[in-house]
């Protein structure tokens, strides 16, 4: 029979079921691109729009994969650590390149340790270096 373990389908059907939420934040910056010959190769800047998106499968009790303000508050904690920083002189950067692909996995990284206490999943975060480029980490 195809459909001999009801239960265990629906429960399968469930696990498709998706939420995302996404909250947006920016920071300002400056960077040098060591490796990467021609203009950002030199001393610049940006203002970073950082988008990050969170998924669950279920909404908590309060009908809501988490309250904004929270996810807004612990992304905003992070990028205190590089608003108005020349992300170069960073810990973080010093064996890499301050890329926007850099700057997406150490949010991501950062973001996904403060996320654990709660019943989602981070799904991703993107660094916009301007209105038409950016960069995505979706991590592990």
């Amino acid at each position: 029979m195809l459909f001999s373990n009801i239960p265990a389908f629906q429960n399968s059907i469930r696990k498709l079921t998706m939420f995302e939420i996404t909250v947006y934040s920016h920071f300002s910056g400056a960077h040098r691109l060591r490796y990467l010959r021609g203009r950002c190769e030199g001393l610049h800047g940006h203002n970073w729009k950082i988008e990050v998106s969170v998924l669950s499968n279920r909404l908590n009790k309060e009908g809501i994969v988490l309250d904004f303000g929270i996810l807004k508050q612990k992304v905003e904690e992070i990028l205190k650590s590089l608003d108005h920083t020349y992300l170069n002189d960073l810990p973080f950067f010093a064996g890499r390149e301050p890329s926007s692909e850099n700057i997406a996995k150490y949010i991501f990284d950062k973001l996904k340790t403060e996320l654990n206490r709660y019943s989602v999943r981070l799904k991703r975060v993107t660094a916009w270096e301007s209105d038409t480029t950016s960069a995505t980490y979706f991590g592990k």
